[in-house]
């Protein structure tokens, strides 16, 4: 059988059953297949020295192989969206899509059964290009697949985005959830509150490990994303068939924000003047001040970033919602006093009448709010939905009640937490989640009634990056564990403690040579690699099992 990632729900390649050999095959693309032929062209050209020329119509094949593309939307009847179908046969492969999706998904597969080398950006001299004859047929379990990419604490610049999407693809994943804003940056251009990037996207140093560190990097940090930056980033996940979730957090983690513009914070308790981009980690007291003109601040910003985000691409937009500190309105007449205009059940109130007004703002320009499960207090609209990051608990009390639910617990799919027990894993982060852990993750509680685990639209891995000040550490926190997650939420596994984690380990034997040849810096099995360790920076380990909570 393949070393496939993830593996797929039915697979029949006979041990004796030969290969294919693909020797500057042709590219049979049909109606509709565009996108997959583009892909194939651009990215299997490159690592194969293929053309993939299109056959000359009315012409046969002749001995020359051919890749066949094809979509059959009844392959979808069994399996669902994004469904594929892929047979090789001597002489020739056949690639079927229930969908575009189903179909580049098939297109990714045939990449990992040609081997690590088709993961090249050129062409080895005197590859074969072989792969098993046999069939297989595929598809998810869940539509959302994702991973949050936290470019608030420490910037990824565009580039970075753009690769972690094609890394997502690879491993079969259709949503990016970018944290755009937060106390230690705010990332995306706002043309009509220009300081927002111009003071709100640098900090003059950053705590170096976790804020318990007497560490500091002096040197500044930040950048920020155009909004033709961002309109590029979505029209590359567009065509791998990633959804891109933009977040912009209201009213906690906003000093950048406050910073840039001090009358959005609460000025009768705090000089807000004097604030500067926040350069620590942890909870910051500063947040949005409770009036109108904070709002329609706010709807200023949205209404740009739905231009950016268009909704074929962004149906959800995530508002934070999270962490918010009451100690300023409780100490603020004016924030007082708009708890007795709007009669609101005091601070928490307040929190619930910021998440409110924009869960019905964006419901009127047809997209649907999505924030994490502190929303939940005070009610919520029809539409929204939920990450649920403080546990299940969140999550299953927003699918009883009807929403939609993202499956994010941080005591298991948080890839900033630590892969191993001991002193090299570098500025240690709350509980070990080892790759056998995170295979073992369930996104579907099994207390959960049938009618509930309908609104589980699936789960996302998040990586939040206060300890993570480039590119290379970000893969090392991610990797290989974002192929274990990948496995989880698009194969249909059993119960977590029957799942075969020793065969997935096999498999990753094949999966490590990939990633070598996509260039990700993983933590590899044996323990990080010299350079990959922050030997005497201070993180914040958590001893024990996380609580299943």
């Amino acid at each position: 059988m393949p070393e496939l990632i993830p593996q797929p729900r039915y697979a029949r390649f006979l041990p004796d059953g030969g290969t294919v050999e693909l020797t500057d095959p042709l590219l049979d693309a049909g109606p509709g297949t565009a996108g997959a032929a583009r892909w194939l062209r651009r990215e299997l050209g490159a690592a194969t020295g293929w053309a993939l020329p299109a056959p000359v119509r009315g012409e046969a094949y002749g001995e020359r192989p051919v890749i066949r593309l094809a979509l059959r939307p009844d392959i979808g009847r069994g399996t669902g969206a994004e469904s594929y179908e892929l047979h090789a046969t001597p002489g020739s492969v056949l690639l079927e899509g229930a969908d575009e999706a189903g179909l580049f998904y098939a297109a990714q597969t045939l990449r990992q059964l040609l081997g690590p080398a088709a993961f090249r950006r050129a062409p080895l001299p005197g590859a074969v290009w072989r792969l098993p004859v046999g069939d297989l047929l595929d598809g998810p379990r869940f539509g959302w697949r994702g991973l949050m990419l936290d470019v608030a604490r420490h910037f990824l610049p565009k580039d970075a985005v753009l690769r972690y999407i094609d890394l997502l693809a690879a491993h079969k994943l259709n949503v990016l959830h970018l944290h755009l804003t937060d106390d230690q940056g705010w990332r995306m251009e706002v043309k009509r509150y220009p300081r927002l990037t111009e003071v709100g996207a640098w900090r003059a140093r950053s705590r170096w490990g976790h804020r318990a560190s007497p560490l500091w990097n002096e040197t500044p940090h930040g950048g920020f994303y155009t909004q033709d930056d961002l309109r590029e980033i979505v029209a590359y996940a567009a065509e791998r068939h990633v959804r891109v979730v933009p977040e912009i957090d209201v009213p906690g983690h906003s000093q950048a924000a406050i910073a840039a513009y001090p009358e959005l914070g609460n000025t009768d308790v705090v000089d807000t003047a004097a604030l500067q981009v926040w350069d620590d980690w942890g909870v910051n007291e500063n947040v949005l001040a409770p009036t109108e003109a904070v709002l329609r601040f706010y709807e200023g910003v949205f209404e740009e970033l739905l231009e950016v985000f268009p909704a074929e691409v962004s149906p959800f937009v995530h508002i934070g919602g999270d962490e918010c500190p009451k100690a300023q309105w409780k100490a603020s007449a004016a924030a007082q006093e708009r708890i007795r205009e709007l009669g609101v059940d005091g601070e928490d109130g307040l929190q619930s009448w910021f998440i409110r007004h924009f869960d019905g703002w964006l419901a009127e320009r047809g997209r649907r709010l999505i924030g994490w499960d502190e929303i939940l207090e005070g009610g919520l609209a029809p539409g929204a939905a939920v990450s649920s990051w403080r546990g299940y608990a969140g999550g299953i009390a927003a699918a009883e009640a009807g929403h939609d639910v993202v499956m994010c617990p941080e005591q298991q799919v948080y890839l900033d937490h630590r892969q191993a027990d001991g002193g090299d894993e570098p500025m240690p982060i709350g509980y070990v989640r080892t790759l056998e852990d995170v295979y073992r993750f369930e996104p579907v509680p099994p207390k959960l009634s049938e009618e509930a685990a309908a609104h589980v639209l699936g789960a996302q891995a998040n990586v939040w990056t206060e300890v993570m000040e480039d590119q290379s550490r970000v893969d090392y926190q991610v990797f290989p564990r974002l192929a274990a997650f990948a496995e989880v939420v698009w194969s249909r596994l059993p119960l977590p403690e029957e799942r075969d984690h020793a065969d997935f380990e096999a498999r990753m034997t094949e999966h490590y040579r990939r990633l070598d040849a996509l260039g990700v810096d993983y933590r590899p099995p044996g323990g990080p690699l010299p350079w990959q360790r922050r030997p005497g920076v201070l993180g914040r380990p958590i001893e024990g099992a996380p609580p299943n909570v």
